[in-house]
């Protein structure tokens, strides 16, 4: 039986157990793209005990849960006299939980105690905000984004046409060519779980309608321009555009959908019309009709799932890498993605077979003459090798 396909997070967060000083492990990312099975996976070559709890309940448990646990590690490595891997899975749903583990982490340092703290969330938006308030200077972050190319291709061997059509979620997988399955699966499983479970109840919402409806018109359009005053136009009670770049904001920090400002160099040029890119292209073919023949034999369809997963790729893996990922246009001219922030700006013009000038770059280019083009597609860097190059290789 061939063993479980091991992602490159569990040696990081070995290796960050291991490092003196320790520091809290926390793992966060989009929901369904393994960080459980990481944590399992990190438990089963930990030389050790390992101590796994779940905040997973019907009911939130309060904060003497997570005491509980960690008196329970503690005993764990008096008993054998060695460190305990103590995994504390969805604990952003545990009330006061960032005091609790504060807590108790500030007494391990005091007394000395070897546990080895692996904090797992699924709410990106309640995590960061615990990490921010109470735990600076304690933790290492860990990021774990959507499966790419190379991950889905060695784990269920995809090609990139059919990685580019059923997206980063190995959940997926299971389905086969069963397309009614998967797009249920995304729908209900991913998409519902997410903003029911963790931007309804986690964040103020006054419309929740709105904000599930502004979801499904950004699935409509990937990769695509679309002005505020366009989507009031598309949506029921949609009140102003205010409340739409607060929700847009939402989805983009719960892993579904970003809007990508223009790329300007002030902050006052930056206000202009939001570029759609949904982190996943599962989000897009969930919500279509149509199976992967009829999809692929779309060329305009296709151009824009392909250039939607550039955008992805670069908002999944430049996490945390102080850069910012937008677009550029002036006039007729216009660049697909420019990523600023480190160094000389790189602008990307993605071209999927589509015939498109390159006047966009070349107008960038002679307007920012520092900047760094790159053509990704037909007559530039392939696209397989696009999608397999990480952040570092990105920015170089």
């Amino acid at each position: 039986m061939q063993p479980p396909f091991e992602r490159g997070i569990v040696q990081a967060v070995l290796d960050g157990c291991a490092r003196t000083p320790d520091l809290l492990q926390v793992v966060t990312g989009p929901r369904q793209v393994g960080k459980t099975t990481a944590a399992h996976q990190v438990a089963a070559r930990w030389e050790g005990p390992v101590r796994y709890q779940a905040a997973d309940q019907f009911l939130p448990p309060g904060p003497e849960w997570i005491h509980a646990a960690w008196e329970l590690a503690r005993r764990d490595a008096a008993r054998v006299g060695k460190p305990v891997l103590l995994v504390l899975d969805e604990v952003q749903k545990a009330r006061d939980w960032s005091e609790a583990v504060k807590a108790e982490w500030d007494e391990d340092r005091r007394m000395g105690a070897p546990v080895r703290g692996v904090l797992l969330g699924s709410s990106a938006l309640l995590l960061a905000r615990g990490t921010t308030e109470s735990l600076a200077g304690r933790f290492r972050l860990h990021r774990c984004p959507h499966w790419s190319y190379p991950e889905c291709r060695d784990a269920f061997g995809w090609d990139l046409d059919i990685w580019l059509w059923k997206g980063g979620y190995p959940g997926v997988a299971q389905f086969g060519d069963d397309d009614e399955g998967r797009r249920a699966y995304v729908r209900d499983a991913l998409v519902e779980a997410v903003l029911a479970r963790d931007v309804l109840s986690l964040e103020p919402v006054n419309k929740p309608a709105l904000l599930r409806q502004l979801f499904g018109l950004t699935c409509r359009y990937p990769a695509q321009i679309l002005a505020c005053n366009k989507m009031l136009g598309q949506l029921h009670d949609a009140g102003n555009t205010t409340t739409l770049a607060h929700y847009l904001d939402l989805l983009g920090r719960a892993f579904l959908v970003s809007g990508l400002a223009p790329y300007a160099t002030s902050v006052r040029q930056r206000a202009g019309s939001p570029k759609l890119v949904l982190w996943n292209s599962a989000l897009i073919t969930a919500f279509d009709p149509r199976g992967f023949e009829a999809y692929r034999a779309d060329a305009a369809g296709w151009g824009r799932l392909v250039e939607n997963a550039v955008g992805a790729h670069l908002l999944n893996h430049l996490q945390g890498r102080g850069v910012q990922v937008g677009w550029w246009r002036d006039g007729d001219a216009e660049v697909d993605f420019v990523v600023a922030g480190a160094g000389a700006p790189l602008a990307l013009e993605v071209k999927s077979g589509r015939p498109r000038s390159l006047s966009g770059l070349r107008a960038f280019t002679q307007r920012y003459p520092q900047a760094r083009p790159l053509i990704v597609g037909q007559g530039g860097m392939p696209l397989e090798e696009f999608f397999s190059m990480e952040a570092g290789e990105i920015l170089r």
